[in-house]
């Protein structure tokens, strides 16, 4: 059985760093927590959005964001973010690069999809993106998830591992996350909670809970 680290989205469209996109306050500031983390866990996972400009999702202007788009898997309108070759698909500076992980997840190329959980393509959890596998066929025991932004794709990442596979154990390391509003954030851990997710507030708690396995 293993231990499994996934960073969700580490990327720097959901940060500061790109703030014509789509930054969440204080997003570049998990680098740390998600490298400690990882140093627990026997493989590491990257998630990450792939966009590119023509997406049927697009909208013009932040104030347009959350428009419902109708269409079967992009739910709402989002601005462009994440595009394939730009600095906001990059991972956040000081994240291994890709090619040093064991896995990696793209989600979000196709022009009308615009999934928010790492582990299906659709917003009707059927395509899987080979994570859930992966993971199945790697033992996993332990799943430790941090990333951007908790209440998104982090939340959502986190509800599909738990439906999957009610024996792993789904840890969220709140330190190595940030949400967009406090208010969605808070309901959002609610939600994980409920589904079965354990949330511990840093590495250092992580390692005493699974020290205790």
């Amino acid at each position: 059985m293993s231990i499994i680290a996934i960073d969700v989205d580490p990327q720097r469209t959901f940060s500061p760093l790109c703030p014509n996109e789509l930054p969440v306050l204080e997003g570049d500031q998990i680098v740390a927590e998600l490298n400690l983390q990882a140093a627990l866990a026997d493989k590491r996972v990257l998630t990450k959005d792939a966009h590119n400009p023509h997406a049927a999702w697009v909208v013009p202007t932040h104030e347009q964001i959350g428009t419902p788009i109708g269409l079967p898997n992009s739910d709402i309108g989002w601005v462009r973010h994440a595009e394939v070759g730009t600095d906001g698909f990059k991972a956040l500076p000081g994240l291994p690069e890709p090619e040093q992980y064991d896995f990696l997840v793209y989600k979000g190329v196709e022009n009308n999809m615009h999934p928010y959980g790492a582990c299906y393509h659709d917003l009707g959890n059927t395509i899987s993106t080979g994570l859930l596998e992966w993971l199945t066929v790697n033992s996993a025991k332990h799943v430790l998830v941090g990333g951007l932004a908790t209440d998104y794709c982090v939340k959502n990442t986190v509800l599909q591992l738990c439906a999957y596979n009610p024996n792993w154990t789904v840890w969220l390391n709140l330190a190595a996350c940030r949400g967009i509003a406090a208010e969605t954030v808070a309901s959002a851990i609610d939600e994980m909670q409920a589904a079965g997710a354990k949330m511990v507030d840093n590495t250092e708690a992580l390692r005493m809970q699974l020290a205790q396995d």
